[in-house]
Protein backbone atom coordinates (compact mmCIF):
# COMPACT_ATOMS: atom_id res chain seq x y z
CA UNK A 1 0.00 0.00 0.00
CA UNK A 2 2.82 2.36 0.94
CA UNK A 3 4.53 1.81 -2.46
CA UNK A 4 1.24 2.45 -4.27
CA UNK A 5 0.74 5.75 -2.44
CA UNK A 6 4.34 6.72 -3.17
CA UNK A 7 3.87 5.95 -6.87
CA UNK A 8 0.64 7.96 -7.07
CA UNK A 9 2.32 10.88 -5.28
CA UNK A 10 5.32 10.77 -7.64
CA UNK A 11 3.14 10.68 -10.77
CA UNK A 12 0.99 13.54 -9.45
CA UNK A 13 4.03 15.66 -8.60
CA UNK A 14 5.52 15.05 -12.06
CA UNK A 15 2.28 16.15 -13.69
CA UNK A 16 2.28 19.36 -11.67
CA UNK A 17 5.88 20.13 -12.66
CA UNK A 18 5.19 19.47 -16.35
CA UNK A 19 2.06 21.61 -16.32
CA UNK A 20 3.73 24.52 -14.58
CA UNK A 21 5.31 27.05 -16.99
CA UNK A 22 8.11 27.62 -14.49
CA UNK A 23 9.31 24.08 -15.10
CA UNK A 24 8.53 23.91 -18.84
CA UNK A 25 11.33 22.42 -20.91
CA UNK A 26 13.58 24.91 -22.65
CA UNK A 27 13.36 24.84 -26.46
CA UNK A 28 16.84 25.00 -27.93
CA UNK A 29 17.13 26.46 -31.44
CA UNK A 30 20.32 25.66 -33.33
CA UNK A 31 21.61 28.50 -35.51
CA UNK A 32 24.10 27.77 -38.31
CA UNK A 33 26.01 30.13 -40.60
CA UNK A 34 29.26 30.54 -42.52
CA UNK A 35 30.98 33.65 -41.07
CA UNK A 36 33.25 33.32 -38.03
CA UNK A 37 31.81 34.28 -34.64
CA UNK A 38 33.46 37.74 -34.52
CA UNK A 39 31.82 38.72 -37.85
CA UNK A 40 29.21 41.45 -37.59
CA UNK A 41 26.38 39.16 -38.69
CA UNK A 42 27.00 36.83 -35.75
CA UNK A 43 28.39 39.06 -33.02
CA UNK A 44 26.29 42.19 -33.56
CA UNK A 45 23.11 40.89 -35.17
CA UNK A 46 22.28 37.25 -34.43
CA UNK A 47 23.79 37.05 -30.92
CA UNK A 48 21.92 40.14 -29.59
CA UNK A 49 18.77 38.85 -31.31
CA UNK A 50 19.17 35.49 -29.58
CA UNK A 51 19.78 37.13 -26.21
CA UNK A 52 16.60 39.18 -26.67
CA UNK A 53 14.60 36.08 -27.64
CA UNK A 54 15.84 34.24 -24.56
CA UNK A 55 15.03 37.15 -22.24
CA UNK A 56 11.56 37.83 -23.66
CA UNK A 57 10.66 34.13 -23.55
CA UNK A 58 11.63 33.92 -19.89
CA UNK A 59 14.33 31.44 -20.77
CA UNK A 60 11.94 29.08 -22.56
CA UNK A 61 13.80 29.69 -25.84
CA UNK A 62 17.56 29.37 -26.11
CA UNK A 63 19.64 30.03 -29.22
CA UNK A 64 22.79 27.96 -29.78
CA UNK A 65 25.08 29.61 -32.33
CA UNK A 66 27.30 27.49 -34.59
CA UNK A 67 29.42 29.82 -36.78
CA UNK A 68 31.88 29.00 -39.56
CA UNK A 69 29.88 25.94 -40.74
CA UNK A 70 30.67 24.08 -37.51
CA UNK A 71 27.75 21.69 -38.03
CA UNK A 72 29.09 20.59 -41.40
CA UNK A 73 28.38 21.24 -45.05
CA UNK A 74 29.21 24.21 -47.25
CA UNK A 75 27.58 27.68 -47.33
CA UNK A 76 25.31 26.87 -50.33
CA UNK A 77 23.78 24.00 -48.31
CA UNK A 78 22.49 26.21 -45.49
CA UNK A 79 19.11 26.84 -47.11
CA UNK A 80 18.53 23.09 -47.39
CA UNK A 81 19.70 22.48 -43.84
CA UNK A 82 17.11 24.84 -42.39
CA UNK A 83 14.34 23.78 -44.77
CA UNK A 84 14.89 20.11 -43.94
CA UNK A 85 15.18 20.66 -40.19
CA UNK A 86 18.84 19.70 -39.88
CA UNK A 87 19.18 23.07 -38.11
CA UNK A 88 16.52 25.48 -36.85
CA UNK A 89 17.91 28.86 -37.92
CA UNK A 90 20.33 30.14 -40.55
CA UNK A 91 21.76 33.38 -41.88
CA UNK A 92 23.13 33.21 -45.41
CA UNK A 93 23.47 34.86 -48.80
CA UNK A 94 20.50 34.10 -51.07
CA UNK A 95 22.71 34.00 -54.16
CA UNK A 96 24.97 31.27 -52.80
CA UNK A 97 22.30 28.87 -54.11
CA UNK A 98 21.89 30.00 -57.76
CA UNK A 99 18.36 29.79 -59.13
CA UNK A 100 16.78 28.97 -55.77
CA UNK A 101 15.39 32.46 -55.14
CA UNK A 102 14.83 33.83 -58.65
CA UNK A 103 12.64 36.79 -57.69
CA UNK A 104 14.88 38.02 -54.88
CA UNK A 105 17.76 37.95 -57.35
CA UNK A 106 16.50 41.30 -58.62
CA UNK A 107 18.30 42.92 -55.66
CA UNK A 108 21.64 41.72 -57.09
CA UNK A 109 21.21 43.92 -60.16
CA UNK A 110 23.75 46.73 -60.69
CA UNK A 111 23.08 50.35 -59.74
CA UNK A 112 19.80 49.43 -58.07
CA UNK A 113 20.59 49.75 -54.31
CA UNK A 114 20.51 52.79 -52.11
CA UNK A 115 21.54 52.64 -48.46
CA UNK A 116 21.34 49.35 -46.59
CA UNK A 117 18.55 50.85 -44.46
CA UNK A 118 16.30 51.73 -47.41
CA UNK A 119 17.16 48.68 -49.51
CA UNK A 120 16.78 46.22 -46.60
CA UNK A 121 13.26 47.46 -45.90
CA UNK A 122 12.52 47.23 -49.63
CA UNK A 123 13.85 43.65 -49.75
CA UNK A 124 11.76 42.64 -46.74
CA UNK A 125 8.57 44.10 -48.23
CA UNK A 126 9.39 42.51 -51.59
CA UNK A 127 9.88 39.10 -49.90
CA UNK A 128 6.51 39.42 -48.19
CA UNK A 129 4.67 40.34 -51.41
CA UNK A 130 5.78 39.81 -55.03
CA UNK A 131 8.74 37.63 -53.95
CA UNK A 132 6.83 35.50 -51.43
CA UNK A 133 6.90 32.40 -53.65
CA UNK A 134 10.69 32.21 -53.25
CA UNK A 135 10.50 31.75 -49.47
CA UNK A 136 7.26 29.81 -49.03
CA UNK A 137 9.13 26.84 -47.49
CA UNK A 138 10.58 28.90 -44.64
CA UNK A 139 9.59 31.02 -41.67
CA UNK A 140 11.05 34.40 -42.63
CA UNK A 141 12.75 36.23 -39.79
CA UNK A 142 14.27 38.93 -42.00
CA UNK A 143 15.50 39.61 -45.51
CA UNK A 144 18.04 42.42 -45.68
CA UNK A 145 21.06 43.58 -47.69
CA UNK A 146 24.54 44.93 -47.10
CA UNK A 147 25.56 48.48 -47.95
CA UNK A 148 26.57 48.83 -51.62
CA UNK A 149 29.66 46.80 -52.53
CA UNK A 150 32.95 48.21 -53.79
CA UNK A 151 35.73 47.02 -56.10
CA UNK A 152 38.92 45.85 -54.39
CA UNK A 153 42.09 44.54 -56.05
CA UNK A 154 45.49 43.47 -54.84
CA UNK A 155 47.40 46.24 -56.59
CA UNK A 156 45.58 47.71 -59.63
CA UNK A 157 43.42 50.75 -58.92
CA UNK A 158 40.27 50.59 -61.06
CA UNK A 159 39.56 54.00 -62.63
CA UNK A 160 37.61 52.86 -65.69
CA UNK A 161 35.89 49.85 -67.19
CA UNK A 162 39.03 49.17 -69.25
CA UNK A 163 41.04 48.64 -66.07
CA UNK A 164 39.00 45.52 -65.27
CA UNK A 165 39.90 43.85 -68.56
CA UNK A 166 41.35 40.41 -67.91
CA UNK A 167 41.35 40.63 -64.12
CA UNK A 168 40.16 37.54 -62.25
CA UNK A 169 37.50 38.95 -59.94
CA UNK A 170 35.50 37.10 -57.30
CA UNK A 171 31.75 37.38 -57.73
CA UNK A 172 29.44 36.42 -54.84
CA UNK A 173 26.39 35.48 -56.93
CA UNK A 174 25.33 34.53 -60.45
CA UNK A 175 24.10 38.02 -61.37
CA UNK A 176 27.10 39.85 -59.94
CA UNK A 177 29.47 37.47 -61.73
CA UNK A 178 27.62 38.31 -64.99
CA UNK A 179 28.05 42.00 -64.17
CA UNK A 180 31.81 41.54 -63.78
CA UNK A 181 31.95 39.63 -67.06
CA UNK A 182 30.07 42.46 -68.77
CA UNK A 183 32.69 44.87 -67.46
CA UNK A 184 35.50 42.83 -69.03
CA UNK A 185 36.71 40.93 -65.99
CA UNK A 186 36.96 37.16 -65.65
CA UNK A 187 34.46 36.28 -62.92
CA UNK A 188 35.27 33.59 -60.36
CA UNK A 189 32.31 32.63 -58.20
CA UNK A 190 32.91 31.73 -54.55
CA UNK A 191 31.52 32.32 -51.04
CA UNK A 192 33.37 34.95 -49.05
CA UNK A 193 35.28 32.51 -46.76
CA UNK A 194 37.23 31.37 -49.85
CA UNK A 195 38.29 34.89 -50.87
CA UNK A 196 41.34 35.35 -48.61
CA UNK A 197 43.06 32.08 -49.57
CA UNK A 198 42.20 32.68 -53.23
CA UNK A 199 43.82 36.12 -53.12
CA UNK A 200 46.91 34.71 -51.38
CA UNK A 201 47.31 31.92 -53.94
CA UNK A 202 46.70 34.16 -56.97
CA UNK A 203 43.46 32.42 -57.92
CA UNK A 204 41.85 35.86 -58.08
CA UNK A 205 43.18 39.41 -58.49
CA UNK A 206 40.42 41.06 -56.51
CA UNK A 207 36.78 40.97 -55.50
CA UNK A 208 33.63 42.99 -55.00
CA UNK A 209 32.44 43.19 -51.38
CA UNK A 210 31.18 45.90 -49.03
CA UNK A 211 33.64 47.32 -46.52
CA UNK A 212 31.76 45.62 -43.68
CA UNK A 213 32.88 42.04 -44.32
CA UNK A 214 36.55 42.77 -44.98
CA UNK A 215 37.84 42.81 -41.37
CA UNK A 216 36.30 39.39 -40.63
CA UNK A 217 38.69 37.83 -43.16
CA UNK A 218 41.46 40.51 -43.06
CA UNK A 219 40.81 41.36 -46.69
CA UNK A 220 42.00 44.94 -46.16
CA UNK A 221 45.49 43.46 -45.69
CA UNK A 222 45.31 41.44 -48.91
CA UNK A 223 43.94 44.17 -51.21
CA UNK A 224 45.47 47.62 -51.46
CA UNK A 225 43.40 49.26 -54.23
CA UNK A 226 39.80 50.25 -53.59
CA UNK A 227 37.23 51.80 -55.96
CA UNK A 228 33.88 53.28 -54.92
CA UNK A 229 31.19 54.86 -57.09
CA UNK A 230 29.67 58.31 -56.69
CA UNK A 231 25.95 59.06 -56.66
CA UNK A 232 22.92 57.82 -54.76
CA UNK A 233 22.96 54.28 -56.20
CA UNK A 234 25.61 51.72 -55.35
CA UNK A 235 27.38 49.33 -57.69
CA UNK A 236 25.48 46.34 -56.28
CA UNK A 237 24.23 44.62 -53.15
CA UNK A 238 22.85 41.17 -52.38
CA UNK A 239 20.05 39.83 -50.17
CA UNK A 240 20.81 38.07 -46.89
CA UNK A 241 18.33 35.53 -45.53
CA UNK A 242 17.65 35.07 -41.80
CA UNK A 243 15.36 32.04 -41.83
CA UNK A 244 13.75 29.54 -39.46
CA UNK A 245 12.58 25.99 -40.08
CA UNK A 246 8.83 26.21 -40.65
CA UNK A 247 7.94 22.99 -38.80
CA UNK A 248 10.00 24.05 -35.78
CA UNK A 249 8.20 27.38 -35.65
CA UNK A 250 4.81 25.66 -36.01
CA UNK A 251 5.69 23.32 -33.13
CA UNK A 252 6.14 26.20 -30.68
CA UNK A 253 3.47 27.20 -28.19
CA UNK A 254 1.47 30.34 -29.01
CA UNK A 255 3.35 32.40 -26.43
CA UNK A 256 6.74 31.43 -27.91
CA UNK A 257 5.51 32.11 -31.45
CA UNK A 258 4.59 35.60 -30.27
CA UNK A 259 8.15 36.14 -29.03
CA UNK A 260 9.57 35.10 -32.40
CA UNK A 261 7.06 37.20 -34.34
CA UNK A 262 7.75 40.26 -32.19
CA UNK A 263 11.41 40.00 -33.21
CA UNK A 264 10.96 39.32 -36.92
CA UNK A 265 9.74 41.03 -40.08
CA UNK A 266 10.10 44.67 -41.05
CA UNK A 267 11.37 45.88 -37.67
CA UNK A 268 14.21 43.35 -37.79
CA UNK A 269 15.03 44.13 -41.43
CA UNK A 270 15.16 47.83 -40.56
CA UNK A 271 17.48 47.14 -37.63
CA UNK A 272 19.74 45.10 -39.93
CA UNK A 273 19.83 47.95 -42.45
CA UNK A 274 20.84 50.44 -39.78
CA UNK A 275 23.55 48.10 -38.49
CA UNK A 276 25.04 47.31 -41.90
CA UNK A 277 25.19 50.99 -42.87
CA UNK A 278 26.97 51.66 -39.58
CA UNK A 279 29.53 48.89 -40.14
CA UNK A 280 30.92 50.53 -43.30
CA UNK A 281 32.84 53.49 -41.83
CA UNK A 282 34.94 51.63 -39.24
CA UNK A 283 35.77 48.86 -41.74
CA UNK A 284 36.82 51.39 -44.39
CA UNK A 285 39.09 53.09 -41.86
CA UNK A 286 40.98 49.83 -41.42
CA UNK A 287 41.72 49.84 -45.16
CA UNK A 288 42.94 53.44 -44.87
CA UNK A 289 45.14 52.50 -41.92
CA UNK A 290 46.51 49.55 -43.90
CA UNK A 291 47.84 51.99 -46.52
CA UNK A 292 45.24 51.42 -49.20
CA UNK A 293 44.76 53.68 -52.22
CA UNK A 294 41.29 54.88 -53.15
CA UNK A 295 39.37 56.12 -56.17
CA UNK A 296 35.78 57.25 -56.65
CA UNK A 297 34.28 56.59 -60.07
CA UNK A 298 32.34 59.48 -61.61
CA UNK A 299 31.71 61.17 -64.94
CA UNK A 300 32.34 59.25 -68.16
CA UNK A 301 33.94 56.27 -66.40
CA UNK A 302 30.87 55.80 -64.24
CA UNK A 303 28.55 56.30 -67.24
CA UNK A 304 30.37 53.47 -69.07
CA UNK A 305 29.90 51.19 -66.08
CA UNK A 306 26.21 52.07 -65.80
CA UNK A 307 25.71 51.35 -69.51
CA UNK A 308 27.09 47.85 -68.97
CA UNK A 309 24.79 47.54 -65.96
CA UNK A 310 21.75 48.57 -68.00
CA UNK A 311 22.54 45.85 -70.54
CA UNK A 312 22.69 43.24 -67.78
CA UNK A 313 19.31 44.37 -66.43
CA UNK A 314 17.77 43.94 -69.90
CA UNK A 315 19.23 40.43 -70.11
CA UNK A 316 17.98 39.59 -66.60
CA UNK A 317 14.45 40.73 -67.48
CA UNK A 318 14.47 38.57 -70.63
CA UNK A 319 15.74 35.60 -68.62
CA UNK A 320 13.03 36.14 -65.99
CA UNK A 321 10.38 36.13 -68.74
CA UNK A 322 11.75 32.83 -70.08
CA UNK A 323 11.13 31.36 -66.60
CA UNK A 324 7.55 32.58 -66.45
CA UNK A 325 8.15 35.66 -64.32
CA UNK A 326 7.34 39.30 -65.06
CA UNK A 327 10.86 40.70 -65.08
CA UNK A 328 9.86 44.31 -65.73
CA UNK A 329 7.44 44.24 -62.80
CA UNK A 330 10.05 42.76 -60.46
CA UNK A 331 12.64 45.40 -61.35
CA UNK A 332 10.09 48.22 -61.17
CA UNK A 333 8.78 47.01 -57.81
CA UNK A 334 12.26 46.75 -56.32
CA UNK A 335 13.18 50.25 -57.49
CA UNK A 336 9.89 51.74 -56.29
CA UNK A 337 10.24 50.13 -52.86
CA UNK A 338 13.80 51.41 -52.43
CA UNK A 339 12.64 54.93 -53.35
CA UNK A 340 9.70 54.61 -50.94
CA UNK A 341 11.88 53.71 -47.97
CA UNK A 342 14.36 56.47 -48.77
CA UNK A 343 11.64 59.05 -48.09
Amino acid sequence: MRNKIKTIFTIGLSAIFLACPLFAETVVLKFHSFPPMPANSNAKFVKPWGDKIEKESGGKLKIEIYPAMQLGGKPPQLVDQVRDGVVDLIWTVAGYTPGRFPRLEVFDLPFLPGSSLATSQAAQKFAETVGAEDLKDYKILAVHVHAPGKIHTKDKLIKSVDDLEGLKMRGPTRVISKMLEGLGATPVGMPVPQVAPSLSKGVIDGMVVPWEIMPSFKLQELTKSHTEVSGDRGLYTTPFLFLMNKAKYDSLSDDLKKVIDANAGMALAKLAGELWDGFEGPARKLAVDAGGEFHELSGAALADMKAAGDQLIKEWIADAHSKGMDGEMLVRTARDLIAKYEN
